[in-house]
């Protein structure tokens, strides 16, 4: 199904959910190498063991780097006519629970905020949450900004 924009901006406070999708230690691990953060607590399963998380723990930051994946995979509907969309930033971000290794995690989205900044331009300010499947505490929270090209 596919909207206007000025359809979407009238949406506040409407929520979509992804599909779970499971963090493995294979995916950690090509994070740690995307990014050279190679801490014992996300890449030596032994040695994790031995924390308080009793195993590895995917990056906060490869969580938060899997916020397009799950928008992608909610059922919000398309934006007719959008040319292009690109991060502008992050007002918070809060690292709440560590993602073990093999859990599965899922992203709710919520629409606080749709403006035009000047024709064809939007600002869209959505609050991320990350949940852990079985988990009462979200893996993180963050009040999110994009820009949309109509």
């Amino acid at each position: 199904m596919a909207i206007t924009i000025h359809e979407r901006s009238t949406q506040t406070g409407q929520e979509s959910v992804s599909e779970w999708v499971t963090v493995d230690q294979a995916m950690i691990d090509k994070f740690a190498d995307a990014t050279g953060d190679h801490q014992f607590i996300h890449v030596d399963p032994e040695r994790a063991a031995t924390t308080p998380f009793g195993g590895t723990v995917a990056h906060g930051f490869l969580t938060l780097s899997l916020m397009p994946m799950l928008a992608a995979r909610t059922d919000q509907p398309e934006i007719e006519g959008v040319r292009m969309g690109v991060n502008y930033g992050g007002n918070k971000v809060r690292f709440l629970t560590p993602v073990r290794s093999g859990a599965r995690i899922r992203g709710r989205f919520k629409l606080l905020e749709l403006v035009e900044k000047r024709p064809g331009q939007w600002q869209q300010t959505s609050e991320f949450t990350v949940e852990i499947e079985g988990q009462q505490k979200p893996a993180l929270i963050a009040e999110w900004i994009s820009q949309i090209f109509v």
